[in-house]
């Protein structure tokens, strides 16, 4: 009963017409849709109405939040769900935004299993249990270079995709269970290989956060995905084709 109302609310909402300042707003903060076909713009822009109307969107440390954060965000948001079977990151309730780089609680063990606890910068972060946390001046910045592989909204985002699975750990909801061997065996070794590099102090081009975690590994590859497409899929070919794969998306084809 529940899942037909949600539809009905939401063919509802799509049926109406667009606000006109979105398209103003999302050209100005998410520069990316210049990129995309018509047609997935006018479908981005319907994901993000979605989001905006079903989540929980909150300002906090001070930031006063309006509809065109929101839309600036969604939008971002949404362009990872483009090609996918998806119910809007079903798992997502909130999305809290502060104005800058914020300190939240962090605890840590280190090699000898002593445990460390204290306060770390962050420019967002993902829950499983159905929160995103976001800065916004890192949103700003992440969405202004289209191609520095640095998207912190991509980055917590993809964390939720993560999330849709039992375990957090670097292999989202597949299209095919088949699917899920060959996506071990690629992002795994690619994993592996990001640490070996910076074990041995080899240049990379992933973002070295990545060797934290494979969970980390898939968030920061889904940036590098999106945002250097074309060296990707000329350095990494068969992580790039995991990834197009699973987001039904060639971004190496866009005019980036």
């Amino acid at each position: 009963m529940l899942g037909w109302v949600r539809r009905r609310r939401r063919a509802e909402l799509l049926a109406s017409p667009r606000p006109p300042q979105w398209d103003a707003w999302v050209a100005r903060g998410f520069p990316y849709v210049s990129v995309l076909a018509p047609d997935e713009r006018g479908r981005l822009l319907d994901i993000a109405r979605v989001l905006v109307a079903e989540k929980r969107w909150q300002g906090a440390g001070g930031f006063e939040m309006d509809d065109e954060h929101r839309v600036v965000i969604a939008a971002q948001a949404a362009l990872l769900l483009l090609e996918l079977d998806h119910d809007y990151y079903p798992r997502l309730r909130s999305i809290i935004v502060y104005p800058e780089v914020y300190r939240a609680p962090s605890r840590r063990i280190d090699d000898a299993g002593v445990a460390h606890e204290g306060l770390q910068a962050r420019q967002g972060e993902s829950w499983h249990a159905g929160t995103v946390v976001l800065a916004w001046e890192a949103v700003v910045r992440g969405a202004a270079n289209m191609a520095d592989a640095r998207n912190v909204v991509f980055h917590e985002f993809a964390h939720q995709l993560d999330a849709e699975q039992p375990r957090s750990d670097g292999a989202p909801r597949l299209r095919e269970g088949r699917d899920y061997a060959e996506w071990a065996r690629v992002l795994g070794g690619e994993y592996a290989a990001l640490q070996r590099d910076l074990e041995a102090l080899r240049p990379v081009d992933i973002d070295p956060y990545g060797a934290t975690s494979a969970a980390e590994f898939f968030a920061v590859v889904t940036e590098t995905f999106f945002e250097r497409p074309r060296s990707m899929a000329r350095r990494h070919p068969e992580l790039y084709e995991q990834l197009a794969r699973f987001y039904g998306q060639d971004p190496a084809s866009r005019d980036l």
